[in-house]
């Protein structure tokens, strides 16, 4: 698995919440579990008592997407190092799950965390995803939805720089938002346009012939 891809830990545990719509499905142990995806090693030592340490993360990486999206580079990335510094991961080459044809080991980086307890060991993987993700592909890939009022968190990896949205959903829905706006843009143009003409008309002073 490259690196970068852990960068999607970090997405997932930030879009349980939606501060705008006042929504958050990290609620349950269940929920914490859920995140984990296919490791399910560590999300079996879940507890109680993680989620409150999940909900603490979140707002630090939400934090740091936020300056990103907000073109505060530098700041993005001093919120992150201190992720890193807190959440210390071992790079390690890895050969596990991943067979080529003639069953010999996919030789891959693995990220090995050495967690106190399920929170530090998510928020390794999802800190060190993230950073690598920043350093490859630019600290201006990583952006909030631009639908209000979703922001949610998504990395751009459109070859023009060009993702403004989580989802084609909210493109969709921002799109037709904006045709509408247009569209009674320009009725309302069209009506003042017209009374104008109509007010010019009226005030036009006749000649005594």
């Amino acid at each position: 698995m490259e690196l970068a891809s852990y960068s999607d830990y970090a997405v997932r545990l930030v879009n349980t919440e939606e501060p705008a719509r006042g929504t958050d499905t990290l609620t349950s142990v269940d929920d914490i579990r859920a995140l984990f995806g296919a490791s399910t090693q560590l999300a079996r030592r879940a507890t109680e008592a993680d989620l409150t340490r999940f909900r603490a993360v979140r707002a630090r990486l939400r934090a740091v997407f936020t300056a990103a999206d907000e073109g505060e580079g530098s700041r993005a990335v001093d919120l992150l190092n201190s992720l890193l510094l807190e959440f210390p991961v071992s790079p390690q080459v890895s050969g596990h799950d991943f067979l080529d044809e003639e069953g010999r080991p996919r030789w891959h980086m693995h990220l090995a965390e050495h967690p106190s307890n399920a929170t530090a060991g998510y928020a390794a993987t999802a800190a060190m995803g993230l950073a690598f993700h920043l350093t490859g592909f630019g600290v201006d890939r990583l952006g909030l939805c631009q639908a209000a009022p979703c922001r949610n968190a998504y990395l751009d990896t459109s070859t023009n720089r060009s993702r403004r949205y989580c989802s084609d959903r909210c493109a969709t829905r921002a799109n037709v938002a904006a045709y509408r706006a247009r569209k009674r843009l320009e009725t309302e143009r069209s009506a003042s346009t017209g009374r104008s003409a109509e007010t010019s008309h009226e005030t036009v002073p006749s000649t005594d012939r």
